[in-house]
């Protein structure tokens, strides 16, 4: 009787696991996805993006979701469970449309707890849940790549990378970077610098074309479609509306980018999710000394403004960067220097100090200008032979942000295509 049961509990663990193991028996064409998201944080984008994630999980196998923190101590997983609670409302409607939607037991098995944002000057450090599962599905028996849609920090990939390097040949990367590379800038330094040919899509402004410019008339505004096609469209579509009162889902791209796309591994051709460039060497900028408003930085660069404090340190001496009233930890070298690592995501003159407990560091001050490369700085690196980056070209920015018109001009298509799946969740397939 005893085995009978176990037999029984070991059949039911492997029904709520779809994943994956089936994928070498049944081939399927469906992109393999997994999902690294900040979500809890200050910006509602990530439970947005996650809705829309969810409504689409038949169009894609969905292999785990990774909630990586923003900070430390925090366990953001919890907020991907509570979606899932709000996704099991609408899933017997969703089920009748297909299939292939995950129930939410099989989401609830593959959503992992991601590390902190805050890796020392190594670019990594331990092993999280989550960079653990990204090591395990690239190593499915499939033959097909895996694709990481890394929503905020990148430091459980720059984990796995670290603790499986054998893994890069299967992975395909689309990072929401911008603002969220000025909290992993270790992490991506060392992706950079260890794994310059990783297959990445480097996407620093390309992703605003979802919410910014393009058709905004009437109900395909920000607010607009809301009121009529989001509010009301079942459990995840009054979600989503409680969330905000305007459409961001500045991380969607990186999904919407898979979605009837033929060719996701020539980022260079037309999509939802934008079009892209062969990257040239990533910028870096080292300061031994306080730069001034005249030293000029690739917008989007990593800045390593370095400081040698004179003076005995206290025990317990902590230094941060504080710039646009934010704070970034600073990172002590083996040789007594300190490391502040930036990543300016806006072109204009940036302005900072340092705030320490150290007196050779406390109220340390400078400058620097950030400026957009251009299509003549930005060639093509023999360094970085899969790496991929915003377009440059002037014809394509919104508002001087670059690549956005690779996404905005397709804003009608996929927003009614989203709109579409949406009522999925309000009324059963006749």
């Amino acid at each position: 009787m005893k085995t009978l049961l176990r037999l029984c509990c070991l059949a039911t663990i492997c029904a709520v696991f779809v994943a994956p193991s089936a994928h070498a028996e049944t081939p399927s064409t469906k992109p393999r996805v997994i999902v690294s998201t900040d979500i809890g944080g200050t910006d509602f984008d990530d439970f947005q993006s996650l809705v829309h994630l969810l409504v689409y999980a038949d169009s894609i196998d969905l292999e785990g979701m990774i909630a990586s923190p923003w900070g430390t101590g925090r366990n953001r997983k919890d907020h991907l469970l509570k979606l899932i609670d709000v996704y099991a409302k609408d899933f017997p409607n969703l089920r009748t449309y297909s299939a292939s939607y995950p129930t939410p037991d099989q989401l609830r098995a593959i959503s992992k707890q991601g590390g902190s944002d805050s890796a020392d000057l190594r670019g990594w450090g331990e092993r999280t849940e989550g960079s653990d599962w990204i090591i395990q599905r690239a190593h499915a028996d499939d033959s097909r790549p895996l694709w990481l849609l890394v929503w905020g920090g990148i430091d459980d990939l720059a984990q796995a990378l670290h603790d499986d390097p054998s893994i890069k040949t299967k992975l395909r990367v689309y990072w929401i970077g911008g603002p969220n590379k000025k909290w992993s800038t270790t992490a991506f330094d060392y992706i950079a610098r260890d794994h310059p040919d990783l297959w990445i899509i480097e996407a620093n402004s390309t992703y605003r074309g979802f919410f910014m410019g393009g058709n905004q008339a009437g109900d395909l505004s920000n607010d607009g479609f809301i009121t009529e096609h989001i509010k009301g469209r079942g459990a995840l579509g009054d979600y989503f509306a409680e969330i905000a009162k305007t459409v961001k889902m500045g991380d969607t791209p990186s999904l919407t980018y898979l979605l009837n796309n033929k060719t996701p591994e020539n980022p260079t051709v037309p999509s939802w999710g934008g079009s892209f460039v062969r990257a040239w060497d990533r910028p870096r900028y080292t300061f031994d000394r306080a730069p001034t408003a005249e030293d000029i930085v690739e917008t989007y660069a990593i800045v390593d403004l370095i400081y040698r404090p004179k003076g005995d340190a206290p025990a317990d001496v902590q230094a941060k960067l504080v710039v646009d009233k934010q704070e970034f930890i600073g990172f002590p070298d083996k040789d007594g220097a300190w490391h502040f690592l930036f990543s300016p995501k806006d072109t204009k003159s940036w302005t900072y100090r340092i705030a320490s407990n150290h007196p050779g560091l406390d109220g340390q001050t400078g400058a620097f200008t950030s400026v957009l490369p251009t299509t003549e700085t930005a060639k093509p690196s023999p360094n970085f032979p899969n790496w991929w980056a915003d377009d440059p070209d002037p014809a394509l920015r919104e508002k001087n942000e670059q690549g956005v018109k690779t996404i905005n001009r397709h804003r009608e298509a996929f927003l009614r295509d989203f709109a579409a799946r949406l009522e999925r969740c309000e009324t059963p397939k006749p």
